[in-house]
């Protein structure tokens, strides 16, 4: 058109004024003359247009491609699906499910604000990011990723024009807080944050996918998958969901009997080092965890780091019986209960006087730990510390392990021998004290933890992959005889008397550590951290557990808080397991529960209806502390004052007569009831009876029978 008109100009040949003030025009040009102007005129402005189009084309393609790549193209990656995370008995523990997340294209949208508003409400999002990020593009743009189906469905039923779903995958721990800190949690570009979703993220999250989404120029939206996600491998654990249940059972329960900060157990099998059951407290819901405080996400097992107190001397006793500087027969004077090292005066708990070195572990001692540490002398002490594992990460495949205190020999000071030989002045996490009563349970050999299943453990001297070896000897097989006979003493007849079993034998050490004032860095007098580290059966020790309570109310001694849980879970365990028993039943009365008239008061607040109450263990295991008792909503009492639990709504008690152990175990978890198992073999009674009702979460005690 420009050139049309400048043609056209210049055939019409404007008038012009001459020298002498006379309009005058121009002679007309002949038709020879206007067409070479013409002519002339074309070829400049050809020649214009190629060169601009050659300098587009030439010098400036790439930013006109990039510009145009970014009006009408989008990549983005489609996240595979992360590899299923399983117990040991194939049950699924952490999966990857379905999901939609929604995203628009800008440029079909005709109100961005209407539609960034109506979203906004419904998402519970800010309006004003949403609209950003609409302007920011016009091809694409998230608006919510991965929302639950409720919110993708009032979504939907807007049908708002340019808004549009694409499935992705979401991870999804079908047990909620069930072993969370083990398993961890998942960011929302599926990236491993905690736990062994993090430690092992780089197998289990597999390859991403590529999916292009292309606009033509009706502003009409195409996608197309560029590249298949590949998807990640799934992996076992040895952990047992159904251990693992029991676990963090009876630590929530103790939790809330002791008032206590924090708690961790663990269960392990002391001859393949497998973890088996894993639990801290506080915990959470991986499938929630943004909702959760920081601390609440830790593992406390590996990471937090604790002066173990009585149960090092452990370490102490077996040191020195190896280094044959003592026998446990022999008597040591203790001084009631009193010694001075380095100018330092260090008093015992009780006043003992001459006492063997079996009742120096049974009733705790910390003379007699101090006297046989001196014996051993720095060196030598702790060259042991080192050979149990402690001072050094034990190599389980847990993220966050902390490798503990342990000064070297260097920096002791003249009452570090005293103080190490009672479990003062040294920092250990609870996967290493796991790791050291194991290696007692196994005959003195030190196995390397672990919560991956394998094939079979590996006996060669080191893991593949790994530093630490899987398996030492670090006190020979005679010490280790000896050193559990003793600990089955401080069951029997020491400290550990409320982790006695019925019919198994057990073994273990109580611990009660001061913890140190943030502010004064002395000693606390009111914070303790209270711990039980045993084994059972003594002879072939089946399972270890180790049970820590940080800093209870009230009542805070190892022997009194901790040695009962394990005494629970231990009880569960076996039997679930199919332990033979290797110590006489002491039967109870079962089916018939008497409840006192005092239990039906009114009085008291904890009470409504009446309690009953099943005894499962021996008189001698009994703790101070009563268990949680089975409430009756409306309890009916006979003329004998026998209670008959029925509640209205409630759960229906299922059938457990004819059941093996862990198919009972497995029918009340499914239930939502709790069960206390009795005996062994075949479930021969239970109470309450097949068909009542009770609360969820009640108790039913069961016994079986070969």
């Amino acid at each position: 058109m420009l050139m049309v008109l400048a043609i056209s100009a210049l055939l019409r040949l404007p008038k012009f004024r001459s020298a002498d003030g006379f309009a005058r025009r121009l002679p007309r040009l002949d038709s020879t003359h206007r067409l070479y102007l013409f002519a002339g005129t074309l070829v400049f402005w050809t020649l214009a247009i190629a060169l601009r189009l050659g300098h587009l084309q030439i010098f400036e393609y790439g930013a006109m491609t990039q510009r145009a790549q970014r009006q009408q193209l989008r990549s983005i990656d489609v996240a595979p699906r992360r590899g299923i995370i399983y117990d040991r008995n194939g049950k699924e523990l952490a999966m990857t499910v379905s999901v939609d997340s929604i995203f628009a294209v800008p440029a079909e949208i005709p109100d961005q604000r209407t539609t960034a508003t109506l979203l906004a409400k419904i998402l519970k999002a800010d309006r004003g990011e949403i609209l950003t990020r609409m302007k920011s593009s016009n091809a694409f743009c998230w608006v919510a990723r991965k929302v639950d189906a409720e919110t993708a469905d009032r979504v939907r039923k807007l049908k708002l024009s340019g808004i549009y779903f694409q499935k992705e995958s979401k991870r999804f721990y079908p047990k909620r807080e069930l072993a969370a800190p083990v398993l961890g949690y998942v960011g929302m570009d599926d990236e491993g944050l905690g736990g062994l979703e993090r430690a092992m993220d780089d197998r289990l999250r597999g390859r991403p996918g590529k999916m292009l989404i292309t606009m033509d120029a009706r502003r009409r939206w195409f996608g197309r998958v560029e590249r298949t996600p590949e998807p990640g491998e799934s992996l076992t654990l040895t952990i047992d969901e159904k251990v693992q249940y029991i676990v963090e059972r009876e630590l929530e329960a103790a939790m809330r009997q002791t008032r206590a900060q924090s708690g961790a157990v663990i269960v392990q099998n002391p001859s393949t080092g497998e973890i088996l059951a894993l639990a801290n407290r506080p915990s959470f819901n991986p499938n929630l965890f943004n909702k959760f405080p920081p601390g609440a996400l830790k593992n406390r097992a590996v990471s937090d780091v604790y002066e173990p107190g009585s149960t090092f001397k452990i370490v102490t006793v077996a040191a020195a019986l190896e280094e044959k500087l003592t026998r446990p027969e022999e008597m040591i004077d203790c001084q009631m209960g009193s010694i001075v090292i380095a100018g330092m005066r260090i008093r015992d708990h009780e006043k003992f006087g001459v006492i063997s070195v079996s009742d120096i572990i049974s009733h705790s001692s910390d003379v007699g730990a101090i006297k046989l540490g001196l014996r051993l002398g720095n060196e030598r002490f702790d060259q042991y510390i080192r050979a149990f594992g402690f001072g050094a990460q034990s190599g389980v495949e847990l993220p966050g392990e902390s490798r503990g205190l342990a000064k070297p020999v260097s920096r002791w000071s003249k009452v570090s021998v005293g103080a190490i030989s009672m479990g003062q002045e040294i920092g250990i996490t609870a996967v290493q004290l796991a790791g050291m009563i194991s290696t007692i349970a196994n005959d003195g050999t030190w196995v390397k933890p672990r919560i991956m299943a394998q094939p079979q453990l590996q006996t060669v001297a080191q893991d593949a992959g790994s530093s630490a070896p899987a398996q030492r000897r670090v006190i020979s097989p005679l010490t280790a005889v000896r050193m559990k006979r003793m600990l089955q003493e401080v069951v029997l007849h020491g400290t550990g008397r409320k982790a006695q079993l019925n019919g198994y034998t057990a073994a273990g050490k109580t611990g009660t550590a001061q913890k140190a004032d943030p502010v004064t860095g002395a000693y606390s007098h009111s914070d303790y951290v209270a711990s039980f580290a045993g084994f059972a059966p003594v002879n072939r020790p089946a399972v270890t557990v180790v049970v820590i309570l940080d800093s209870a109310v009230g009542l805070h001694q190892g022997g009194q808080i901790a040695a009962p849980v394990f005494q629970r879970v231990s009880q569960q365990v076996l039997a679930y397991l199919n332990v033979p028993h290797d110590a006489d039943l002491k039967p109870r009365p079962l089916l018939m529960a008497k409840v006192k008239d005092s239990e039906l008061s009114e009085s008291s607040p904890d009470r409504v209806g009446g309690a009953l109450e099943v005894a499962t263990e021996p008189a001698a295991a009994t703790s101070s502390q009563p268990e949680p008792a089975v409430v009756a909503h409306a309890p009916l009492l006979t003329a004998s004052g026998t209670v008959v639990v029925d509640v209205e709504g409630g759960v229906v008690v299922p059938s457990f007569l004819g059941r093996p152990v862990r198919a009972a175990i497995e029918l009340a978890q499914d239930s939502g009831l709790e069960i206390d198992v009795i005996g062994n073999g075949v479930a021969h009674e239970q109470l309450p009876p097949p068909g009542a009702r009770i609360p969820e979460g009640a108790r039913v005690a069961v016994r079986f029978a070969r």
